[in-house]
């Protein structure tokens, strides 16, 4: 994609990725890819705020030279020192020699720890303010959204906020860039909360705190370093992304997440009578085998939905292991305040149920009733794994009501 106008002498010089397939080198984005969005300010004194990812480099220098020539550059802006963000920042030192990177102390740090860069860095603490001629730039640190040194960066004459991963999402640019031109926002809200889950939730009390802090700021648009601009109802991706955040200590929405991996079709037998029971209760049910789906995309739904049923056989006398990988990661993004209960088939002997309690009480979740079958399941126990669904179903009704 061209330079595209945000608004008058302000760009988004950006970058698409539809080659990587693990971003962090953990989530897939394969199909989806992402954007890398930067953004130029031609003013007497030119100014970029955020970088890109290494592997982008002629494209995004490129898209630079559209506008501006190199020399000409006088600030580059570093909200984030993550490498999506910086990658060319060794490369853009060497060709603007006299431009002053700016960025927070714990930055500067990183800075030179990544890149080796020390010399012309400016240190800009919360609140200070760079004159560019007819745009002024303000610096609003916001520690932990989601790494220490992080920051956004606000144009005050326009009202854009800049807000690097705060407000950004999976998903590469489909040639529309702005939320009021896409024809497939949902998508992209999707994205943009398996995103969160993914990368951000961990640290959503700093999440909540940088929304309260920029609570009052009037916005127009809000430019975030992935995903979509926000310039037509910029406060959309604001009130999910506080929503997302208040799911880490609320009980999340009425809905069950149906986790499940099954050796040879025993506890897959058993699932699709758990399913049919939760369903007769009208209860929204999401379903996943986590043998062949990424956590990526069952995270979400165990971080927006109140219950979790987890279907899982007795593997070498412990839990079969992609559940168990699962719930470990889910653990360590402190999903929490989940309602929960266990199915699951075994062959000569159970241990499953153990591994299972065990992970359930490190995360401080509610465990229900278990419910363990030998070998097959008999028409017996079919019936009374759709009862089993639909008790839970009705208990994730009412809790938190």
């Amino acid at each position: 994609m061209p330079p595209v106008p945000i608004r008058p002498n302000v760009y988004w010089i950006g970058v698409n990725d539809r080659t990587t397939d693990l971003f962090e080198g953990l989530w897939p984005i394969t199909q989806e890819g992402v954007s890398y969005n930067t953004y130029l300010i031609d003013d007497e004194k030119k100014a970029i705020v955020d970088l890109v990812k290494a592997i982008k480099t002629d494209e995004f220098f490129g898209q630079i030279e559209q506008i501006i020539d190199l020399s000409e550059l006088d600030y580059v802006i570093l909200n984030h020192m993550e490498p999506d963000h910086t990658g060319v920042a060794r490369t853009i030192r060497r060709l603007a020699p006299e431009a002053k990177f700016l960025c927070s102390k714990r930055a500067q740090d990183m800075l030179s720890a990544f890149y080796g860069i020390t010399e012309n860095v400016q240190v800009v603490n919360d609140g200070d303010s760079v004159d560019l001629g007819a745009h002024t730039l303000r610096f609003y640190s916001t520690p932990m959204v989601h790494w220490p040194e992080t920051m956004m960066t606000y144009e005050v004459e326009d009202q854009i906020l800049f807000s690097c991963d705060a407000f950004g999402g999976y998903g590469a640019l489909r040639g529309a860039l702005f939320d009021d031109q896409c024809t497939d926002k949902a998508w992209y809200e999707r994205e943009a909360l398996r995103y969160y889950v993914n990368i951000v939730a961990l640290f959503s009390r700093p999440v909540l705190r940088a929304i309260a802090k920029l609570a009052d700021l009037p916005i127009s648009t809000i430019a975030p370093s992935h995903g979509l601009i926000w310039r037509d109802n910029p406060l959309r991706i604001v009130e999910l992304y506080q929503k997302w955040a208040e799911y880490a200590t609320g009980p999340g929405e009425v809905g069950v997440t149906l986790v499940y991996g099954s050796m040879y079709g025993n506890t897959e037998g058993m699932m699709n009578a758990v399913a049919q029971g939760i369903s007769d209760e009208d209860v929204p049910v999401s379903i996943f085998d986590a043998a062949h789906a990424h956590a990526s995309y069952i995270l979400p739904a165990m971080w927006t939905q109140r219950g979790v049923m987890v279907g899982a056989p007795t593997y070498e006398g412990s839990l079969f292991p992609p559940v168990e990988q699962l719930l470990e990661m889910a653990s360590h993004k402190k999903i929490s305040n989940k309602l929960v209960a266990r199915f699951g088939s075994y062959g000569w002997s159970g241990g499953a149920q153990r591994r299972f309690n065990q992970l359930v009480e490190e995360m401080g979740w509610s465990a229900l009733e278990e419910f363990e079958f030998a070998g097959g399941a008999t028409q017996a126990d079919l019936e009374h794994g759709k009862a089993f669904g639909a008790a839970f179903a009705r208990a994730v009704r009412s809790a938190g009501s």
